[in-house]
């Protein structure tokens, strides 16, 4: 697990992204196998998308913890903002606002919740790729992982 709190002031998209990229690297003695190129690319953009909201329309600090369990690397990213982001509706003409959606085409599923002191964010990326409908390992008859 990793937990690191970014301030506000002087903060960069590009620190939490380091901060991933350093987790998922994993010990220097290489203790476990590195996780899918995908994975650490999705991950980092993942992890962009939330801290970005978090500073357009969150307060206070900002939390970023990673845990890898069960097959699942899971970003959570805390702030003191109250106002929960919500997912819109796909709209190609729509500029800007789509962050989320970056997040949920990612992940297996995105939680939102409010806490006492502002609210959480947690995204659940799954370490192996999902079969898609129509692929190669699903003719070979490999059902779908669903979302």
């Amino acid at each position: 697990m990793l937990s690191v709190t970014f301030e506000r002031h002087g903060f960069r998209a590009a620190d939490a992204r380091d901060a991933v990229l350093g987790f998922l690297a994993g010990p220097p003695d290489g203790g476990g196998p590195e996780p899918p190129v995908r994975v650490v690319e999705a991950a980092q953009l993942v992890v962009s998308e939330l801290v970005t909201n978090a500073i357009k329309y969150g307060s206070g600090a900002m939390e970023l913890s990673l845990v890898l369990a069960e097959g699942t690397l899971s970003v959570t990213v805390r702030d003191g903002g109250t106002t929960l982001p919500r997912l819109w509706s796909a709209d190609p003409r729509r500029v800007g606002r789509h962050g989320l959606e970056i997040v949920a085409a990612l992940s297996r599923d995105v939680e939102v919740r409010r806490e006492p002191a502002g609210k959480r964010v947690t995204a659940r990326i799954p370490l192996e790729e999902p079969v898609r409908a129509g692929s190669r390992a699903d003719r070979s008859g490999a059902r779908p992982v669903p979302r």
